[in-house]
């Protein structure tokens, strides 16, 4: 059964404001609330403006044809919808800094930050201001209540979906107003309830790739906004020896293998980005393996205080990927103060920029404790010089 709200409000008297990208999920999550009696407001995000050649592009969402699409499903509910220009505020909050990001070496997940600054800051004051007495988006994550009190996150019942790694940054009054009636479900499920009400979006494509990007090529936005990025510099294997030229920083991340254009006698991946100094650091695999991952701008959202947890060494489970599986590790303070991960077993592909989640446990429902954002990790190798050896570097 799809819960949609667990408290004792009446739903004729609760007035939900849903957040519609005119796909199938959140007009699911619009329609199963309007269908059980609530006060349904749909709100769409105006982000960018391609063009028409985006109205077409299988994928793409927050375009004109999406704005179509939400539309034509509240019409169908018979519920108010609006559409608010936030394309100033995207631009400054979410491609600058992914433009930032890819510039300065790193891996950045527009994503996450979305969903932190527009999403759960901005939209949610809208609906604020809209006197909603609940936020309802169709992320695949659960959302319960707590029993020592407050509400929690947990991974959703479809772990294809799980979307909790790009909510970690959701805060706990946030938290309290938000609804996920969809981590529960399955998509085909999600998808046969489009069907059952009717809706012209069941069998609409996925999201795909980068939201913002209508060619696929994220390289195109971040030449032109941060153009250093596509200054070209050495490729460098990790003993000193140049390999090759590269045409910017920006093409590359951690763990890479394909696409480096050098020719060399064993498998080499990217396993360090030196952006000042315009080079990529190539190594073997084994120079991947990372054990400690320092980790900052965290948000934290267990039931004791961060310093307290990390004081005490708190077991958590941590996924530094959205594609991976929560792997063990525990809080430790660094020599320097900061806060890292130290893993039990080492991972690779460890990029900076990149999110590192925590978990309650590794299991399918775990509870999601928060996180932040991966800055360098123990194992990992930065250049020097131009004419020094690669060594390793504990940052």
């Amino acid at each position: 059964m799809i819960r949609l709200d667990d408290s004792d409000r009446d739903p004729c008297q609760t007035r939900v404001v849903v957040a519609m990208s005119g796909g199938v999920d959140s007009s699911v999550v619009a329609a199963l609330y309007a269908k059980a009696g609530y006060e349904v407001i749909g709100v769409t995000l105006q982000l960018y403006d391609h063009g028409e050649a985006m109205h077409h592009r299988p994928g793409a969402c927050c375009a004109g044809q999406d704005i179509y699409d939400a539309r034509t499903v509240c019409e169908r509910l018979g519920i108010p919808h609006y559409v608010l220009d936030y394309e100033s505020r995207f631009r400054h909050e979410v491609i600058e800094r992914f433009a930032d990001s890819y510039a300065s070496g790193e891996t950045p997940i527009p994503c996450v930050e979305c969903n932190r600054t527009i999403k759960f800051r901005d939209l949610l004051e809208t609906a604020r201001d809209l006197g909603a007495d609940l936020f309802a988006t169709g992320h695949y994550v659960t959302s319960r209540a707590l029993p020592g009190g407050g509400r929690g996150l947990f991974r959703p019942e479809d772990e294809n979906r799980d979307q909790s790694y790009f909510l970690y940054a959701t805060t706990p009054e946030q938290i309290e107003m938000l609804r996920f009636p969809l981590g529960e479900t399955t998509k085909p499920e999600v998808r046969a309830l489009a069907e059952q009400f009717g809706l012209k979006v069941a069998d609409k494509p996925d999201s795909q790739d980068i939201c913002f990007v209508p060619t696929g090529r994220y390289t195109d936005i971040v030449e032109r906004l941060r153009p250093e990025a596509a200054e070209p510099g050495e490729i460098v294997h990790l003993d000193g020896r140049v390999l090759g030229q590269h045409s910017g920083v920006m093409r590359y991340t951690i763990g890479q293998r394909k696409g480096l254009g050098i020719a060399a006698s064993e498998p080499l991946y990217v396993v360090g980005i030196d952006a000042r100094q315009r080079r990529v650091v190539v190594g073997p695999r084994t120079a991947l393996g990372i054990t400690v991952v320092r980790v900052d701008a965290i948000n934290w959202l267990g039931d004791e205080p961060l310093a307290e947890a990390t004081e005490a060494g708190r077991e958590i489970f941590v996924k530094v990927r959205s594609t991976r599986a929560p792997v063990a590790g525990h809080l430790a303070w660094e020599p320097d103060g900061a806060i890292a991960v130290h893993l039990l077993a080492a991972e690779e592909g460890v990029a900076p920029g990149q999110a590192c989640v925590f978990y309650a446990d590794g299991g399918a429902h775990a509870r999601l404790l928060g996180g932040g954002v991966i800055r360098r990790g123990k194992g990992a190798f930065t250049p020097l010089t131009r004419d020094s050896t690669m060594m390793a570097s504990v940052p």
